[in-house]
């Protein structure tokens, strides 16, 4: 009898339950009790659904405050010393807050550990900051009380902890050059000491299971890493529970004969990003090692064809029986939580889908098939199953002749413009900017009275006559105070949109739209992608109103704010029955329409963000090119159809670069900014090294943290950057949007941040 379980659950709750009582604990609103209470409430409520849905274990360890990868290194004591933390001790929730934001309820403000992608997803995890000694200890004892909150209701537990190897892949140190350096590999010793604390706590628990994520073996691992791995797992074997190896996102490829080797009680594949590896391993599986199948997509949202992986995984059944497990193929963490709260969603649409809830129960039903045990409602879900996915194919709604046509024309449209040399001086003259130009990324806060008037607005509680009063009067606010504050290039704000993703496909044909299906992308910032189920098209111009409004207030360069096409393809659910390519270059060929217009209508400078440029690069080396020759080109496309004197920017963030550097050179943007203010510069060393030929905005402060920079740090930081690079392609920046924050603290920082360009300007 195949068993069913869950690698993780999102953690978020339905209706953003975690993030309110987060915002609400770190606005003084609330205190610890009244969040670690809602923390309990979620927990239990999403191992009820988990056990309801028919599965063997409920997932413990997947719930986290800010970041599951933090929650582990809190656990293990890893603090860096600027939070003054005692050596040894415990570590408590603000600490956590401080590390992941910079500032808490308690304890002195502190600059926030660096934030970044977890491999290839929208989801951004807290790097963990490893000393060259660093210490490893039990210092929160979080993880083993949940277990026995769990097991207090009842259910059987299976927790959740990262790998060794993958947390010391994903850490970095001053010690440290890079993720893949071996240097870090001589704190295994340590940290393997404290691993076997954690499994044996878990074993007085009465655990029998434990779930050790290992994604890195998805990765490109030089031997030595490969070596550590047998050199670790032979030490773990001896542990008093079983381990459920689990890889996800990717194919284990070269690592195949390693995981087999592995001494560990189970493996578990993902079998939807790499289906093929099944076959790879099965012929010489042990009889007494589990295999559990991730049959069933983690990340995207369509319904699985239950058909099809009863066909994969029956032989498999049969030769492995009680040693098939079937999950996921990753956690749940990045779909939405719930279809059944989509009360407004197109009902042929909603058929086609499956968040979370619903994926569980396509995992219960395709167990039932496995093990012959089908009862009359669900042969009667399979049929609905079936006739949703064979709807879908034949839909008229998925494909549009028009934007056929255009795509197959779209090879005869150049992608160059005039070398970047005679472009920046047409664009210098025709700008008139100082040396340091400051501007921003794009956004400003988004008060509540903005969001409630959206809401009101779509729901028709006011005309559009006064919220189009409203929005501009809001956007007249916003560039007053940018000129007095002495910036550059200015922006309108943003105040009509909800989302730098969602706002954009809902004016393109081929998207749908969720009212709950919120997604995490870091700590309590949660987006709601947009599904994309059919042939994009502009309908109308989009920002050509509000950004020439914007510019008629003010003599200074208005910046256009548009979200380019490999970011809106990667922070939407995508439709399946094409390549993400193909799909990408309809968005690009949108939004090229919307540059010529911001063009025509006197926008001389226009900002495409591509912050998901990075995100969307394979794991696998040898899977780069193809996708980066792609996405440069649906850059360019988008891009190419103005006029010299017209300045093009683009802003990427919480990305390494190192790698994929000539790609973004290729991308041949006018201005790149980029995150640089929580790596200390670190990012612009390829850019140096490169000798990147282009401007260059590094930001000079982290807007994910409430603190208001100090101007003597950010001049320091621009001085680092002037070091490395040509002063004269220095733009100063924040380095991401201000949507997320307050008014009084944007304020204060963006002076701060305009007096360290004068003063820099002034000492050249």
């Amino acid at each position: 009898m195949a068993l069913t379980h869950n690698l993780g659950f999102p953690r978020i709750g339905v209706k953003r339950e975690l993030k309110k009582a987060l915002e609400a604990y770190w606005a003084g609103q609330s205190n610890e009790e009244e969040l670690v209470e809602t923390g309990k409430q979620l927990r239990e409520r999403h191992w009820a659904i988990q056990h309801a849905a028919g599965n063997a274990f409920v997932t413990v360890g997947d719930f986290a405050w800010y970041d599951h990868i933090l929650e582990w290194s809190t656990t293990l004591g890893v603090v860096p010393s600027r939070f003054n933390h005692p050596r040894n001790a415990p570590v408590d929730l603000d600490t956590l807050f401080r590390m992941a934001r910079g500032r808490a309820p308690s304890g002195d403000p502190a600059a926030a550990c660096e934030m970044t992608k977890w491999f290839d997803t929208n989801y951004h995890y807290i790097v963990p900051e490893l000393a060259a000694d660093q210490a490893f200890y039990l210092a929160r004892t979080c993880l083993f009380d949940q277990v026995s909150q769990a097991q207090a209701c009842g259910y059987q537990v299976k927790p959740v902890i990262p790998g060794i190897l993958t947390y010391l892949w994903l850490s970095k140190g001053e010690s440290f050059a890079n993720a893949e350096d071996e240097r870090k590999l001589a704190l295994i010793p340590q940290l393997l000491a404290a691993y076997k604390d954690v499994l044996a706590r878990f074993a007085q628990l009465g655990v029998q299971w434990v779930q050790v994520d290992e994604s890195a073996l998805v990765l490109d691992l030089p031997a030595a890493w490969q070596d550590a791995y047998r050199e670790v797992y032979a030490q773990l074997a001896q542990a008093p529970v079983n381990i459920l190896l689990a890889t996800y996102f990717g194919d284990v490829a070269d690592n195949t004969e390693l995981v087999s080797s592995l001494p560990v009680a189970g493996v578990h594949f993902d079998l939807v990003r790499a289906p093929k590896q099944l076959e790879k391993v099965l012929p010489s599986w042990p009889a007494d090692r589990v295999l559990s199948a991730g049959i069933i997509s983690g990340r995207e949202i369509w319904r699985t064809d239950l058909d099809h992986a009863a066909a994969v995984l029956g032989p498999v059944a049969e030769q492995l029986g009680e040693g098939l497990w079937l999950a996921p193929a990753s956690s749940l963490l990045h779909v939405p939580v719930d279809l059944s709260e989509e009360i407004q969603l197109d009902d042929e649409i909603k058929s086609w889908l499956s968040f979370a809830v619903q994926k569980l129960e396509e995992l219960n039903l395709l167990a039932a098939v496995l093990n012959g045990a089908v009862t009359d409602e669900q042969s009667a879900a399979l049929v609905r199953q079936r006739a949703a996915l064979a709807d879908r194919k034949v839909s008229r709604r998925i494909h549009n002749p028009a934007v056929t046509e255009r795509v197959n024309g779209a090879s005869s449209v150049s992608r160059d413009r005039t070398p970047f040399a005679e472009r920046i001086s047409k664009q210098r003259a025709a700008l008139g900017l100082p040396d340091f130009p400051t501007t921003t990324i794009g956004s400003f806060p988004q008060t509540p009275e903005i969001r409630k008037l959206r809401r009101d607005w779509k729901a028709g509680a006011i005309t559009d006559t006064n919220y189009e009063e409203a929005i501009r009067q809001e956007i007249r606010d916003v560039v007053k105070f940018q000129e007095e504050a002495g910036l550059d290039v200015l922006v309108h704000g943003e105040p009509e949109r909800n989302d730098m993703v969602e706002y954009f496909g809902e004016l393109l044909a081929g998207f749908a739209f969720t009212q709950n299906g919120w997604v995490q992308s870091y700590g309590s910032r949660c987006v709601k992608p947009p599904i994309i189920y059919g042939d994009v098209a502009r309908l109308i111009p989009m920002t050509v109103e509000w950004t020439a409004f914007a510019q008629s207030l003010t003599d200074k360069p208005m910046k256009g704010m548009l979200t380019g096409p490999v970011t809106v393809l990667q922070w939407s659910f995508v439709r399946d029955d094409q390549s993400r390519q193909a799909t990408c270059l309809q968005l690009a060929l949108a939004l090229r329409d919307e540059v010529v217009d911001l063009e025509k209508a006197g926008i001389r400078v226009i900002q495409i963000d591509e912050p998901a440029f990075r995100e969307g690069l394979p794991l696998r080396k040898a899977d780069w090119q193809a996708y980066l020759d792609w996405a440069v080109d649906c850059f360019k496309l988008s891009t190419s159809g103005v006029q010299d004197t017209t300045q093009i920017h683009t802003h990427m963030c919480y990305s390494e670069f190192n790698d994929i550097i000539e790609s973004i050179a290729a991308m041949d943007a006018d201005v790149i900014t980029i995150e640089t203010s929580r790596s200390n510069m670190e990012l612009l060393e390829a850019f140096e090294r490169f000798n990147y030929p282009n401007d260059i905005g590094p930001g000079v402060y982290d807007i994910h943290s409430p603190n208001v920079p100090d101007r003597e740090w950010m001049i320091q930081l621009m001085n680092k950057a002037a070091s490395r690079l040509n002063r004269k392609q220095l733009w100063v920046n924040p380095d991401c949007g201000l949507k997320t924050r307050q008014w009084p603290e944007t304020r204060s920082a963006l002076i701060e941040m305009v007096n360290a360009a004068q003063t820099l300007r002034s000492a050249a």
